[in-house]
């Protein structure tokens, strides 16, 4: 059936072994409608990032580019600025009607954590095509914090589809009519646009940005570090933010957004003609993200905003970003934020979950 593969039916494809694992499966690995990829033993520090190419394998490439291995057993320290690949535990057999598609996992994506999937013969990143038969790589750079990760920990999710399962602007239309997806009237232009809050109905606080220098973060401590000693928060009453060349921020988006529990929805890359910025590094929404049946009543998209090449002035209400539906090729027996570990369920201004709340 076309659509995006639920957890009933990417458990299938792991018993199939269409699917393989290193290590079996760990509780909450699979999502509603994602499977997370988990780190393998080793890091391979390497000169840059690449992409194996058509006819290539990945473990070809890593003997042109290694500098050294990193033994993440027990863990080990990631250094900002620098890029690793790491082989994961799972890898795929797809049949040729089944492509899959990647993303960091929103944690993942808040710390500025840069992280990509690569493939033996792969041209794109985050991009498997049908039939794929292989090994699964992640490409790691932290941009703003160094971390401290251990093997088996997940960084980035895979999402499964069979067909063509987006919905075009008259589709979306319509389920905005059936079911609204965000409170207020609808910007629908190739996706359902979203802009950035920066005039908040209490205080003047709008995001954060993320300091030079700071320590390491270790992945697995959870609601752990003190945001002052990693972030400093931006403040506003002019409704408009600067942004600087090669800072990272987190921001707000002014609409709640609402994923029904028939559909997923993916965050478009950003387009340059909106700025010489790019918004949301994490992109997958799962089924009800926001909805009220699963315990969220309409969530904020939390965006991870990085500026290129000049300062740009960014206003309230600027439409930043597209989030681009899709139908599941069934409903998911599990919803985010009903019965698994949903960290960003009802959400407003938030930052990773290793930190302190606010």
């Amino acid at each position: 059936m076309t659509g995006v593969l639920s957890d009933r039916q990417i458990a299938a494809l792991i018993g199939d072994d269409a699917i393989g694992l290193d290590q079996p499966l760990v509780d909450g690995q699979i999502q509603p409608a994602s499977l997370d990829l988990r780190l393998g033993t080793t890091a391979y520090r390497v000169r840059a990032s690449f992409l194996a190419g058509r006819g290539r394998k990945v473990a070809e490439r890593l003997d042109e580019f290694e500098m050294h291995r990193v033994d993440l057993t027990d863990g080990a320290v990631l250094e900002k600025g620098c890029v690793y690949v790491v082989p994961l535990m799972e890898r795929l057999s797809l049949p040729n009607d089944l492509q899959a598609i990647a993303n960091a996992k929103s944690s993942t994506g808040r710390l500025d954590l840069l992280t990509r999937t690569i493939t033996d013969g792969g041209t794109e990143f985050d991009r498997i095509e049908p039939g794929y038969k292989g090994p699964l790589y992640a490409e790691i750079c932290p941009r703003s914090f160094s971390v401290l990760v251990r093997a088996g920990q997940r960084l980035n999710q895979l999402r499964l589809r069979r067909g063509e399962a987006r919905l075009d602007d008259a589709a979306l239309m319509a389920l905005h009519a059936s079911e609204p997806l965000v409170d207020g009237d609808p910007v629908i232009d190739d996706g359902l646009g979203f802009s950035v809050d920066l005039a908040p109905s209490e205080g003047t606080l709008v995001g954060y940005r993320a300091k030079p220098h700071t320590g390491v973060i270790d992945l697995d401590r959870i609601g752990h570090y003190e945001p002052s000693e990693f972030w400093e928060p931006l403040h506003t009453d002019r409704r408009s933010l600067i942004l600087d060349p090669g800072a990272f921020y987190i921001l707000v988006s002014r609409e709640a957004v609402t994923i029904p529990p028939g559909y997923a929805a993916e965050m478009a890359p950003y387009l340059a003609m909106v700025g010489e910025f790019r918004v949301h590094y994490a992109g997958f929404f799962d089924p009800g993200f926001g909805h009220a049946s699963a315990g969220g009543g309409g969530s904020r998209g939390v965006l991870e905003v990085r500026c290129h090449e000049a300062p740009f002035v960014l206003e309230h209400g600027q439409v930043v970003g597209r989030l681009l539906y899709e139908k599941m090729s069934e409903e998911p027996e599990q919803l985010y934020g009903r019965g698994i570990a949903s960290n960003y369920q009802g959400q407003g201004l938030k930052l990773s979950k290793h930190f302190r709340a606010v």
